[in-house]
């Protein structure tokens, strides 16, 4: 009997090991993929910046709203198809929603100094690391900040979408004090929420498509929170 009971402890323990291998490879590849999309923005994004006539073609003609409305549509479709596509084809997509995104973001070589840019960059990757390992290690239960985190994340952009009109520099600052604040939190509970997904997958396609899904999110917590701190920290070109 007791020979029995160690059989069974050792392929509690190997089976917990596999499990515990899986859930590594698995976040890994959602930093994988969100790691390359943040190279294709990064580079896309500065080399429209070095062409003047590009950043005109752009951002000089009615073209600009196309550039800054295409991301929302990929994250639409992502939401609406991701379950329907193949792992290879929502990769594609993801990759060119990354390029759009680096269109979109070219624009803040205009305002801010490359170095300020670089400084803030390096800034957002230290607390984004940070906070998303802090929701991958902690046992608390991040799911309860969900519905608070969400309705920040409303007011946010109800509260940005009136300073465009009114142009308030005091309102600019308190949405991007709470944008830091707010996205920071996203980051852990994102990364906790994408943990525990993994026990709901069934298979491998199904797993991919997680992933990719995954890092789609934690690549707009990262572009939001580089984008709050920036309007924070970064140096204005004269």
């Amino acid at each position: 009997m007791a020979l029995g009971w160690q059989n069974r402890m050792q392929v509690r323990s190997f089976d917990q090991a596999a499990i515990d291998a899986g859930l590594r490879q698995y976040m890994l590849s959602i930093y994988n993929y969100m790691t390359v999309a943040l190279v294709i923005t990064g580079l896309v994004a500065f080399g429209v910046a070095q062409s003047p006539a590009a950043l005109h073609m752009i951002f000089g003609t009615p073209l600009k709203w196309v550039v800054m409305l295409a991301p929302l549509g990929f994250v639409f479709l992502f939401s609406a198809r991701i379950h329907a596509m193949t792992p290879s084809t929502a990769q594609m997509v993801f990759w060119a929603f990354a390029a759009t995104m680096g269109l979109s973001m070219a624009s803040i070589f205009l305002v801010f100094t490359g170095a300020s840019i670089a400084r803030v960059f390096f800034i957002t990757a230290a607390t984004f690391g940070a906070t998303s390992l802090y929701g991958y290690t902690t046992k608390t239960d991040l799911a309860k900040f969900g519905s608070f985190l969400f309705m920040g994340l409303i007011g946010i952009v109800l509260a940005s979408l009136v300073n465009i009109f009114l142009g308030s520099s005091a309102l600019q600052f308190a949405i991007s004090v709470i944008g830091v604040l707010l996205f920071t939190g996203l980051t852990a509970y994102d990364t906790q929420r994408l943990k525990e997904l993994y026990a709901d997958s069934y298979d491998r396609d199904s797993l991919s498509r997680i992933a990719i899904m995954g890092a789609l999110q934690l690549y707009l917590d990262f572009i939001n929170l580089f984008t709050f701190l920036l309007q924070l920290l970064g140096q204005r070109n004269n």
